[in-house]
C-alpha cells in the first residue's frame, strides 16, 4: 500500500470496471458529487458468458471507454480552471472478484493510465463497491447490505474494519441461477428481464423455498422450475413463482440480518436489484418492521465503473493505494477479505441482547412477554405471496412447537410450550433466560451450544437457525431482578446457569450429515457477525460438538466442505 496521508482530498477519480460483462469507465467529480459513466457491455450471441469472448470484448472496449472518460475529465478540469493535462488524482480499478482474463485487462489499462499521468492506483473490491455506492448515496451510517448480482448473493454488515458475511448463497449467484432457467427455455442472455416480463401475467405455483438461517440455496428451485415447464406448466406461471420465491428468500434473510444486528437500515446492491419486484419486496419488509430502505438508481446497480470511482475516492482519501508491483488482480476477492480503510467506529446495528421492552419484533414474529410467558405471533409478511406466506407460517409454527418439546425431551434446555395454534401462527412458551447469547459470548456458553446441537442431531433433527439471537442465557442476579416484570419470579432464575435454545421454526427431522453441518455453519457465521474475533469461539463450539456427537467427525468434515462452497472460497 502506498500512503497518501496528508495530501489534499481528491478532486476527480477515474474508475475502470471489467469483472465480466461490462467494459466501463467513469469519472467521479468529488466536489460536485457528479458521476459520468461510459459502458460497453458484452452480449453473447447465445447462452451465458463465454470467458474467452468476454476477454476479447474487454480488450477492444476498455481503451475506448477509458479515453472517453478521460476526455470528459479534461473538460471538467478546464471548466474548473484546473490543468487539463492532470485531470484526475487517481485511477481506481476493479481488482476482483471476477473472471481472471477480464480483470487482468482492466488492471493493465489502469496501470498504464496511472503511470502516464503519474497518479496513484486504487484496487477496489467489486462487491464492496456495489454496497458502498448505496451507503454513499443514501446517507445511511451503517446499514445491513444485500448484494444480489449475477454471480453473487450475500447479506453483509460492517464490524471492526471489515464487512462480515451474515448469510450467502450455498451454490450459485442469484442472477446466474435465473439465467440457467432461461437458457433451459432457449432464451438469450440476460434472462432476468425476460423472467420479469413473463411474470407479469403469471399465477402462483408451488416451488421449493430454501432458507437455512441466513444462508440460502437456488439449485433446488431451479431444478423444480425446469421440471415444471417440461411437465406442461405455463411459462408465465413458473416465471412468476420463481420470482416470488427467490426474492422472498432474499428478503427474508435480509430481515433476519436486521433482526440479528438490531439494525434499522438496509441497502441493496447488484444487478438483480434492478428488478421491480425485488425492490418492492424489500421496501415492504422494511416498512412493516419500521426500517429504512434504499436502492440506488439502475445505472449504479448493474456492473459499472461509477461505483468503482466513488469507492476509489474514499480509499484514496484514506491513503489506501497500491504500488504498480502490488497491483495484481484477485479473481476470488471475497467482500469479507477486504480491509475497510475508509470507515471507522460505526458498526451495523446495536448488537445488543437484553430485552428492552415487553414487545420485541423478531425476524418474522412479534414476541410479547406477560406474566412469565412469551406470546409469539407470526404475522403475515406483506412482501410474500399469500399462499407461500400461509404455508410457511403454519409449517414453521408447528415445527417450532414440536421440535422445542422434542429437544427438551432429549435433555436440551428449551422453553416449555404451553399452547400452539399453527393456523393462526401463535405460540405461548415459557420465558427463559434474560439475555441473548450475543450479549454474553463466552467460551462456556458457545460450548453449551455445541453440545446442544450435537444432542439434537443425535436425536435426528436440526435447529435450522442457531444464531446468537436464538440462544438465551441467564443474566446476573441484578439483571434478573431488573427483569422481574417479565419473569414474575426472580427467585426462579437466581441459580439458572443454563444455556437455552429457542426458535426452532426452521428446524426439521433429518439424518443427513449435510443438514447437521449447516446448523454448525449458521452458528459459526452468526459468531463472525456478532463478535470481533470469532475464531476461538468457533473452535470451542466445535470441540464441544466433537465431545458429544455420535457422528461428530463426519459432520465436522462436511462442515469444512460447506465452508469451501461460499462464493470465491
Amino acid at each position: 500500500m502506498v500512503s497518501t496521508d496528508g495530501e489534499d482530498a481528491p478532486t476527480r477519480i477515474l474508475g475502470i470496471e471489467g469483472t465480466a460483462w461490462a467494459a466501463s469507465a467513469a469519472v467521479y467529480d468529488v466536489t460536485s458529487n457528479d458521476v459520468t459513466i461510459q459502458t460497453d457491455a458484452y452480449e453473447p450471441d447465445s447462452g451465458g458468458i463465454h470467458p474467452r469472448e468476454a476477454a476479447e470484448h474487454m480488450q477492444s472496449a476498455i481503451p475506448q471507454v477509458v479515453e472517453q472518460a478521460l476526455e470528459h475529465a479534461r473538460k471538467q478540469a478546464v471548466a474548473a480552471d484546473n490543468d487539463p493535462e492532470a485531470p484526475i488524482d487517481a485511477v481506481a480499478f476493479s481488482r476482483g472478484p471476477g473472471l481472471g482474463p477480464c480483470l487482468r485487462i482492466v488492471a493493465t489499462a489502469a496501470r498504464a493510465v496511472a503511470q502516464r499521468l503519474d497518479v496513484p492506483l486504487v484496487g477496489v473490491n467489486h462487491m464492496v463497491a456495489h454496497l458502498e455506492i448505496g451507503r454513499h448515496q443514501s446517507g445511511f451510517e451503517s446499514p445491513v447490505c444485500l448484494n444480489a448480482s449475477g454471480a453473487n448473493a450475500h447479506v453483509l454488515g460492517y464490524r471492526n474494519g471489515r464487512y462480515r458475511v451474515l448469510g450467502e448463497t450455498m451454490d450459485t449467484g442469484v442472477g446466474n441461477a435465473i439465467d440457467k432457467f432461461t437458457r433451459h427455455l432457449g432464451w438469450s442472455h440476460p434472462g432476468g428481464p425476460k423472467v420479469e416480463a413473463h411474470a407479469k401475467s403469471g399465477s402462483y405455483v408451488d416451488l421449493p423455498y430454501v432458507v437455512k438461517g441466513m444462508d440460502f440455496s437456488f439449485s433446488g428451485i431451479m431444478s423444480a422450475a425446469k421440471q415444471a415447464v417440461d411437465g406442461g406448466a405455463a411459462v408465465e406461471d413458473v416465471c412468476y413463482s420463481l420470482q416470488e420465491n427467490i426474492f422472498a428468500m432474499l428478503t427474508e434473510v435480509s430481515e433476519r440480518a436486521l433482526s440479528l444486528t438490531d439494525a434499522d437500515e438496509l441497502v441493496l446492491g447488484g444487478g438483480v436489484g434492478q428488478n421491480d419486484r425485488l425492490r418492492e419486496m424489500l421496501g415492504a419488509m422494511c416498512e412493516q418492521r419500521g426500517a429504512d430502505f434504499y436502492a440506488p438508481e439502475p445505472r449504479f446497480l448493474r456492473d459499472n465503473a461509477g461505483m468503482i470511482a466513488v469507492l476509489g475516492a474514499k480509499m484514496y482519501a484514506a491513503g489506501d493505494t497500491l504500488s504498480i508491483e502490488s497491483s495484481t488482480v484477485r479473481p476470488d476477492f471475497r467482500p469479507d477479505d477486504d480491509s475497510v480503510s475508509w470507515r471507522s467506529g460505526e458498526t451495523v446495528g446495536s448488537w445488543g441482547g437484553a430485552i428492552a421492552s415487553q414487545t420485541v419484533q423478531g425476524a418474522e414474529a412479534t414476541v410479547t412477554v406477560e406474566d412469565g410467558r412469551v406470546h409469539k405471533q407470526r404475522h403475515p409478511r406483506s412482501y410474500r405471496h399469500s399462499t407461500l406466506d400461509g404455508r410457511l407460517r403454519t409449517q414453521r409454527t408447528r415445527e417450532e412447537a414440536r421440535l422445542t418439546s422434542e429437544a427438551r425431551r432429549v435433555g436440551v434446555p428449551t422453553p416449555v410450550v404451553y399452547d400452539v395454534d399453527p393456523q393462526a401462527g401463535t405460540l405461548v412458551l415459557e420465558y427463559v433466560g434474560e439475555r441473548d447469547l450475543r450479549a454474553e459470548l463466552t467460551a462456556k456458553r458457545v460450548r453449551d451450544v455445541g453440545r446442544h446441537l450435537a444432542t439434537i442431531h443425535d436425536a435426528g433433527f436440526v435447529h435450522g437457525d442457531p444464531t446468537t439471537r436464538n440462544v438465551r442465557v441467564a443474566g446476573s442476579a441484578s439483571e434478573q431482578s431488573a427483569a422481574g416484570w417479565a419473569s414474575g419470579d426472580n427467585r426462579r432464575h437466581e441459580q439458572d446457569e443454563r444455556t437455552y435454545l429457542i426458535d426452532f421454526g426452521l428446524g426439521y427431522y433429518t439424518d443427513h450429515a449435510e443438514d447437521y453441518a449447516m446448523d454448525l455453519h449458521v452458528f459459526s457465521q452468526s459468531l463472525s457477525g456478532t463478535v470481533d474475533d470469532a475464531e476461538q469461539l468457533r473452535v470451542a463450539a466445535e470441540d464441544a460438538y466433537r465431545e458429544t456427537g455420535e457422528r461428530a467427525q463426519t459432520v465436522i468434515d462436511r462442515l469444512r466442505e460447506i465452508e469451501g462452497r461460499g462464493r470465491y472460497q
